[in-house]
């Protein structure tokens, strides 16, 4: 058994974090010491592994739940997990084209600017207008 400092450093995330994932009911409560200490177990460290990964990958809180409930189905179709990552990145393909438009209007304004000591700036103009 580990204590949560043992966890947090073993799974590469902030105590606080685990608790919170425990709040929100993404992992088990973790049992008890007698003198009241969080007592973690392997799989509990696996668990807190899989989420930290599923999460450095972009997955929200609601898409991980759902993926550790697949992980620990063992009789699920591989079919499922691969609809719900399809999914994800279809979201990413999303968010990578708004970015991309966000930065080519700034560096078009960019452009425009003369970034000299007079007061006109294209760029301030731009965010001032309120008929979008």
């Amino acid at each position: 058994m580990m204590k949560i400092g043992q966890v947090a450093e073993v799974s590469g995330l902030p105590a606080k974090t685990i608790r919170y994932y425990e709040s929100i009911g993404l992992i088990e409560p973790a049992g008890r010491t007698s003198s009241g200490y969080r007592a973690y177990q392997e799989k509990d460290i696996e668990t807190l592994k899989f989420i930290q990964r599923a999460r450095s990958l972009g997955f929200s809180i609601n898409e991980v739940s759902a993926l550790l409930t697949l992980w620990n189905d063992r009789n699920r179709a591989s079919s499922q997990v691969k609809e719900l990552a399809k999914h994800h990145v279809a979201d990413m393909d999303r968010k990578i084209a708004e970015l991309q438009s966000m930065k080519n209007t700034l560096s078009n304004l960019i452009e425009k600017c003369q970034g000299d000591h007079r007061p006109d700036c294209p760029i301030l103009n731009d965010f001032a207008q309120t008929d979008r």
